[in-house]
C-alpha cells in the first residue's frame, strides 16, 4: 500500500508544529507521532495558536493515565473551539495511531490557520483557492484549479510572490519548463525574505504523481497570512494618496476661483468705463446704433458673464462641499475676492446697465406705457424668482442629504411655476412687438434673457443635483472603485451556493476571508449581526453596504498620522523612497515633497506630523 501521502503529511505537519513551538523557544519535536503521545507538546501547541493558558496539567507524565488526561484536556479545548473530532479519542493519540494523529493535526491546522479564511473544511479550501486564483490571474502560464497538480511546476508559488513583492523575484526571467528550479526558488525566497517556513520539500511537489492536498494547503495558507500584512501598507499608501489628491484638487480649485473672480470684476469695470464715456450725437441712427451695441452686449458678453458668475458661485460651493466631505478646514477667499465682493461689483454693473439702458431708451422711446409696465412687472418678478433660486443654490450648506432635498424641491416647485410664467411673458412680448415697442424703462430683461437665464438655473440645478449625488456616493463609498464593487459582487455570488441571494454566517465569513478580512469567532458574530441587521442571513445589498463600511476611509488627522507612520516604517519622518514604495503616484509624491516641511532628524526626510498639524489647524 502506498504510504507516500502519510510520509509527506507527517513531515509537513511536523515542520508546521515546530514553526509554532519556536514562537516560545520550545524544543522542536523530531517524531510527530511520539511527540504528541503524552499530550504535553499538544497542549503547548494549542496554548500558542489559541493564545490561551491551560493552567495545570501533567508536564512530565510517566503513567498512561496521566498522558490520557493531558490529551483529553487538549481534545476538550479543540471541541470547545467548535471543531468536531470524529472517531478520535485520547487513547488513539497515546497509542501513536498515525492516521488519527495526522487527522487531528490537520483538524487543528484547519481551525487555527485556514478556518479564518472560511469555516468548514470544503469552504476553507474554496476560499483559499479563490484567493490564489484571483492573485495569479494576470499570469498566463498559471492556472490554479486545485491544491495538487496546479503547483507541480512551481510557477504558482513564484506568481504569488511576484504579485506581492516583484522586487524579490523576476517572474518574466524564469525558465517556465524548469519545475524543480522554479519550486526551489520560490521556497528559498519565501523562507529568506518573507519568513514563510518551508513546510514542503521540492520533491514533495515535483516528483510524485499527485502532491498531497492537505500538505500543499497548509503551506499555501502561510502565503495568505504573510501577504495580508503587505495589504496594510498598500491601504495606508492609498489613504495618503487620496488625502494628498483631495488637498491638491482643493488647492487648484481655489486658485481657479480667485483667477476667475478677478477677471470677471475687471470685465465689469471696463464695461462701466465704456458706458460712462459714451455720448449721444442726437440722431436716431446713433441712438439705434448704440441700442444695437447694447443688445449685442446683452446677448453676448452679458450672457457669458452671467454664465461665468453662476459657475463661480457653483465652484466655491463645490470647494466647500468637497472640503467638508473629507472633514477638512473650509476655504475662505481673500478679502476683495469673496462672493459678497463679487455680488457688490455685479450689482454695480446692473445699476450701470440700467442707467445705460434708460439713456438709450430715452433717445428712441415710442412706447405704450401700460403694456411696457405689464411686461416689466412680469419679467422683473420672473428674474427675482430666478435670482432667489440662484441664491438658494449658492447658500446651500449642511448635510448632503438635506442639500439634495432642497435642490429637488426647487426643481419641482419653483422651476415649474417659472416655466408657466415664461409663457405669459412671451405673450406680452409678442404684443409689444406688434405695438412696435422697442424699449422698456421698467426692466432690463428680455424674453431671451429670461429664457436663457432660466436655462442656466435649470442647468445649475441639474449640475448641483449631480454634484451632491456624486458627493453622497463619494462619502458612502470612499474607498470603493468599480473594480472593487465587481470583486465584492463576484465574491458574494461565489459563496451564495444555494442561489438564495443571501449568505449565512459561515458563508459570510468565507466571503470576507477571501477578500482578506479575518475575524475571530466573537468578532465574526458582531460583524455578521451588524451586516444582516440581526437577521439569520445577510442579503446581497446588506453585504455590499457592509463592505463599503469596512473599506471606507475617513480622513481624520489621527488616521492620516497613523497611515503616514505605516508608510514611514514607524519612523518619525518619511522619505521619498518610503512614499514611492507605498505605490503613491508620482504626482502625489511630488506634491507631498513640495508641501511637507523637512525633518530636523534626517536630511532626506519630511516631518509628516508637523505637516498634518499645519493642515488641520488652518
Amino acid at each position: 500500500m502506498d504510504r507516500t501521502w502519510e510520509i509527506i503529511q507527517e513531515k509537513t505537519f511536523t515542520k508546521w508544529v515546530n514553526s509554532k513551538l519556536s514562537d516560545r523557544n520550545i524544543s522542536p519535536v523530531t517524531d510527530l507521532i511520539y511527540g504528541m503521545s503524552d499530550g504535553v507538546c499538544l497542549i503547548q501547541l494549542l496554548e500558542i495558536i489559541g493564545n490561551v493558558s491551560f493552567g495545570k496539567y501533567n508536564k512530565h507524565p510517566k503513567m498512561r493515565i496521566q498522558k490520557v488526561e493531558n490529551v483529553n484536556k487538549a481534545l476538550e479545548f479543540i471541541k470547545h473551539r467548535g471543531v468536531s473530532l470524529t472517531n478520535i479519542g485520547a487513547e488513539d493519540i497515546v497509542d501513536c495511531t498515525l492516521k488519527l494523529i495526522l487527522g487531528m493535526i490537520w483538524t487543528i491546522i484547519l481551525r487555527f490557520t485556514i478556518a479564518d479564511i472560511s469555516q468548514e473544511g470544503l469552504t476553507a479550501k474554496e476560499g483559499l483557492l479563490l484567493w490564489c486564483q484571483r492573485k495569479t490571474a494576470p499570469y498566463s502560464e498559471v492556472n490554479v484549479r486545485d491544491f495538487t497538480y496546479s503547483w507541480q511546476d512551481g510557477l504558482a508559488f513564484c506568481a504569488l510572490i511576484h504579485r506581492h513583492r516583484p522586487d524579490l523575484l523576476d517572474y518574466d526571467a524564469l525558465d517556465k519548463s524548469d519545475r524543480h528550479g522554479n519550486t526551489a526558488l520560490a521556497f528559498e525566497v519565501a523562507a529568506t525574505h518573507l519568513g514563510i517556513t518551508q513546510l514542503l520539500d521540492v520533491e514533495d511537489v515535483c516528483d510524485i504523481q499527485k502532491p498531497d492536498e492537505k500538505s500543499v494547503m497548509t503551506y499555501v495558507a502561510l502565503y495568505f497570512h504573510a501577504f495580508s500584512h503587505l495589504d496594510k501598507v498598500e491601504t495606508a499608501g492609498r489613504r495618503v494618496s487620496k488625502f494628498a489628491d483631495v488637498m491638491r484638487s482643493a488647492w487648484d480649485m481655489s486658485h481657479d476661483y480667485e483667477r476667475r473672480v478677478k477677471q470677471l470684476m475687471q470685465n465689469v469695470s471696463d464695461k462701466k468705463s465704456e458706458w460712462e464715456n459714451s455720448r449721444f450725437d442726437g440722431s436716431y441712427l446713433n441712438a439705434k446704433q448704440q441700442a444695437s451695441e447694447f443688445a449685442h452686449y446683452k446677448n453676448g458678453e452679458k450672457r457669458t458673464w452671467v454664465s461665468e458668475k453662476t459657475d463661480i458661485d457653483t465652484l466655491l460651493g463645490n470647494i466647500q462641499t468637497k472640503l467638508k466631505t473629507y472633514d477638512l478646514p473650509p476655504y475662505h477667499p481673500r478679502p476683495g475676492l469673496t462672493l459678497a465682493d463679487l455680488d457688490n461689483v455685479w450689482q454695480s454693473l446692473l445699476v450701470a446697465e440700467a442707467l445705460r439702458y434708460k439713456a438709450i431708451n430715452y433717445e428712441i422711446r415710442e412706447i405704450k406705457e401700460n403694456l411696457r409696465k405689464s411686461f416689466a412687472r412680469s419679467a422683473n418678478e420672473f428674474q427675482k424668482n430666478l435670482d432667489s433660486i440662484s441664491q438658494a443654490l449658492s447658500k446651500l450648506d449642511g448635510e448632503l442629504d438635506v442639500q439634495l432635498s432642497i435642490v429637488q424641491d426647487l426643481s419641482v416647485t419653483k422651476l415649474k411655476s417659472l416655466e408657466n410664467s415664461l409663457s405669459h411673458i412671451e405673450d406680452l412680448n409678442r404684443q409689444c412687438c406688434e405695438a412696435n415697442i422697442e424699449e422698456n424703462d421698467y426692466t432690463v430683461f428680455s424674453v431671451d434673457d429670461l429664457r436663457f437665464e432660466l436655462g442656466l438655473v435649470q442647468q445649475s440645478i441639474t449640475k448641483k443635483t449631480s454634484f451632491i449625488e456624486n458627493q453622497i456616493v463619494s462619502r458612502n463609498m470612499t474607498n470603493l472603485t468599480p473594480a472593487q464593487l465587481e470583486e465584492f459582487e463576484g465574491t458574494f455570488r461565489h459563496f451564495d451556493t444555494d442561489g438564495s441571494n443571501t449568505l449565512n454566517i459561515y458563508e459570510f465569513r468565507a466571503a470576507l476571508a477571501s477578500l482578506g478580512i479575518l475575524y475571530e469567532d466573537d468578532e465574526l458574530e458582531s460583524a455578521f449581526y451588524q451586516a444582516s441587521a440581526g437577521e439569520p442571513e445577510a442579503s446581497f445589498r446588506q453585504f455590499i453596504f457592509y463592505m463599503v463600511n469596512v473599506t471606507e476611509d475617513k480622513t481624520s488627522i489621527d488616521q492620516l498620522r497613523q497611515s503616514f507612520k505605516i508608510v514611514a516604517g514607524d519612523k518619525s519622518f518619511v522619505t521619498e523612497l518610503d512614499l514611492r514604495r507605498s505605490l503613491l503616484p508620482a504626482n502625489v509624491v511630488s506634491y507631498l515633497q513640495e508641501t511637507m516641511p523637512p525633518s530636523v532628524i534626517s536630511a532626506d526626510g519630511y516631518d509628516f506630523s508637523k505637516y498634518l498639524d499645519q493642515v488641520f489647524e488652518e
